[in-house]
């Protein structure tokens, strides 16, 4: 998948289900036929002292494969040959004919030797199958949240696979997106750290965390907007040591597969409105930015406001940047001039002296409430189409 992209399944319903890495674990006995060769093996090495011999460690190997791929946990399988050795032990041959004390102790420590070997093989078995069910299942999940949120596939296929990672498609949905200094993979602290969180406080809900691009991206159903909340809070502030993000946009609630589209490419539209217009704000909804998207309908018009109004600015010493810089920082100080000096770090007389200089470079009051409005609008598209760097 491009970009690197990985997934996090928090549908925590399979964990409940007693799920292991993807694979459902049975809680029904394990059958005795995983003990293979087995008690042959403890019955030879309790007579003969002898280790286990390579094609008999393999054996165990595969049969603890097999036990994986039949859904048994791997406590299971070890209870099995631990009740196993149990009931042989007497039995053995090494064991019921040796007389004396030392003699007995050599034998039982050949066959607790054996039973060892026996058990690192049997997990190096189940794990290696577990780390090809989590292989496959992770391919499956990114193929699915590739699929999800860029609006491929069928919809009644998408919406059937959706329910095995959680999601009822049917619903509402709205996707929160958040953007780190680092970027963000299946492996990456922060993203664990964010999982385990989700799972502890929402594991009933309708929610899904997966990285995307670099991005940590939380789809979840409207009717837990909590969750969302939660995201952004731990997103925000994960605790120390963690990578905290600089940003977060909420994209609003849609129905259906496409509403997860939609709501997806709205929180990377904020996102991306955010940077351009250099927003303070670490939490933005996408339905803040709404006025963006319709001031750049016509870039024609907006190119031409933006050359009127703010062309006369790069006459002045420095160019347009520290003038406009300072109509943006009076606007989010509510034309408060004190606040507004303060966050530039000039004296409000240099403040005033600015503000006076746009007036007369413009023609346009930013005292005037009107004339103030057309100052703004012309300020945030120069920022939109990147004035005055770029030529427009």
């Amino acid at each position: 998948m491009a970009g690197g992209q990985t997934a996090v399944d928090t549908g925590a319903r399979h964990r409940r289900n007693g799920t292991e890495t993807g694979r459902h674990v049975r809680r029904d006995p394990i059958a005795s036929s995983f003990l293979g060769d087995y008690p042959r093996l403890l019955a030879e090495v309790s007579s003969t002292g002898r280790l286990p011999r390579r094609d008999e460690l393999e054996a165990l190997r595969e049969l603890g494969e097999r036990a994986a791929e039949h859904g048994h946990g791997l406590r299971q399988l070890v209870g099995l040959y631990l009740k196993e050795t149990r009931r042989l032990w007497s039995e053995l041959p090494g064991v019921a004919e040796t007389a004396g004390a030392a003699a007995r102790a050599r034998v039982g420590d050949a066959v607790l030797g054996a039973v060892d070997a026996a058990v690192a093989a049997l997990s190096d078995g189940h794990e290696r199958a577990q780390r090809l069910a989590v292989r496959q299942e992770e391919g499956e999940r990114r193929e699915f949240i590739d699929d999800l949120l860029y609006g491929r596939s069928d919809l009644g296929r998408l919406a059937e696979r959706a329910r095995r990672f959680g999601l009822h498609l049917a619903d509402r949905h709205a996707v929160a997106v958040a953007v780190g200094a680092e970027h963000y993979d299946d492996v990456h602290p922060t993203v664990r750290r964010i999982e385990r969180e989700l799972l502890a406080r929402y594991e009933e809900r309708d929610v899904l965390l997966s990285t995307k691009e670099g991005r940590l991206v939380c789809v979840a159903g409207s009717a837990d907007t909590t969750v969302l909340d939660t995201f952004a809070k731990l997103a925000e502030a994960p605790g120390p040591g963690y990578t905290a993000a600089h940003r977060v946009a909420v994209g609003r609630e849609h129905a259906g597969a496409g509403g997860v589209v939609l709501s997806y490419e709205e929180a990377l539209g904020a996102l991306e409105f955010a940077d351009q217009l250099g927003l303070e704000a670490v939490r933005l909804g996408a339905a803040e930015v709404l006025v963006f998207p319709v001031l750049l309908r016509d870039r024609a018009a907006m190119a031409d406001l933006v050359r009127t109004v703010l062309g006369p600015l790069t006459q002045a010493r420095g160019g347009a940047e520290p003038l406009m810089e300072t109509l943006s920082v009076c606007a989010a100080a509510g034309y408060v001039n004190a606040e507004a000096a303060r966050r530039l770090d000039v004296s409000v007389r240099t403040l005033s002296y600015r503000l006076v200089r746009i007036r007369d470079l413009t023609g346009y009051d930013p005292g005037d409430a009107l004339q103030r409005f057309t100052l703004e609008t012309a300020v945030m598209g120069a920022r939109l189409l990147g004035w005055p760097r770029t030529e427009l």
